[in-house]
């Protein structure tokens, strides 16, 4: 099965390529960029040598249906789909740092307080918490947004301080985080699914607007627990069924990696390649109530290059 784990395009009027750890983005003039969303899959900042069939188009397609449930909130930077792997947009300044919110404690947060620590990102936690907890209110738990090696967590404090973002920009775009996952949460929750953490990326365009960038609410940024069987496993302290890649991460750190120096990505089975795959659609069709339709992957470069270069022709 063909996936897409890097690309060469060379469109009309591109000035600039980067590629990000699982997104290739083509600077179109002073106007646009093309992100295409590969097949590509990292954890613990590391991207994984094997790409997943799918997981590409499910990324882009979740972020396109969210983005547009939330369009009322704050203006996006969507502009086009042309192709199930492609989201065109508008040109923005990313803010430097990622908004992570949590309304449960998991993931990250969780192997925090399993350290010992009660503080993440000086936000306070209490005692007696325990794993997959619902927590009094949602939390902002922001991380630096770093072009090479890991993010880091860092205070609302600090970011301001610092400078990272202006004070003013900052106070607006964590109440966008706050309102987006109120968003997300009672969407996730009409197709039985608990959003327990997620994060946002903002940006400012050429007209001084804060635009909501990048993917949300997709399994690569959130966390989802299934609704039904959430109180039940917590009260018998059993492992949550959740829709995220923290199950990823988990076989990952079960085969002795967690990203350290060092330490060697482990071997995936074809079965577990094709598993993880599972989980991308199953998601897909979890959060959106529609049947994952997939996009062909015969001469996949040569379908989004003709989609692209069309729909570059309609936008100018």
């Amino acid at each position: 099965m063909t996936v897409i784990n890097e690309t060469h395009f060379n469109f009309p009027g591109q000035t600039k390529f980067y590629k990000g750890k699982v997104r290739d983005v083509y600077t179109i003039g002073d106007h646009y960029i093309v992100m295409i969303v590969s097949d590509r899959v990292s954890a613990f900042d590391v991207i994984l040598p094997d790409a997943i069939p799918y997981k590409g188009q499910v990324l882009n397609q979740i972020a396109a249906k969210s983005l547009k449930a939330t369009e009322d909130i704050l203006p996006n930077w969507l502009i086009d789909i042309p192709d199930p792997n492609v989201t065109i947009g508008k040109i923005c300044d990313p803010f430097k740092v990622e908004m992570v919110i949590r309304g449960y404690l998991a993931g990250h947060a969780l192997r925090e307080y399993q350290d010992g620590k009660r503080f993440v990102c000086g936000v306070s936690l209490p005692e007696g918490l325990k794993e997959n907890d619902r927590l009094a209110a949602p939390i902002i738990t922001p991380t630096t947004k770093a072009s090479i090696g890991h993010d880091e967590d860092i205070s609302r404090e600090d970011i301001i301080t610092r400078g990272i973002v202006a004070e003013d920009d900052y106070l607006q775009i964590e109440q966008f985080t706050r309102r987006l996952f109120q968003r997300g949460t009672d969407i996730a929750a009409e197709r039985g699914l608990i959003l327990v953490d997620t994060k946002y990326e903002f940006g400012k365009a050429i007209d001084g607007k804060i635009y909501l960038i990048d993917e949300i609410h997709t399994p690569d940024s959130s966390r989802y627990f299934y609704k039904d069987t959430y109180q039940q496993l917590q009260d018998e302290t059993k492992p949550q069924r959740q829709l995220s890649k923290e199950f990823l991460r988990q076989w990952l750190i079960e085969n002795g990696f967690q990203g350290k120096e060092g330490q060697k990505v482990p071997f995936m089975s074809a079965e577990v390649i094709q598993s993880i795959s599972d989980r991308y659609v199953e998601l897909y069709e979890q959060i959106t109530g529609d049947k994952f339709r997939k996009g062909s992957t015969d001469q996949i470069n040569e379908r989004i290059e003709a989609n692209v270069i069309e729909s570059l022709k309609r936008l100018s």
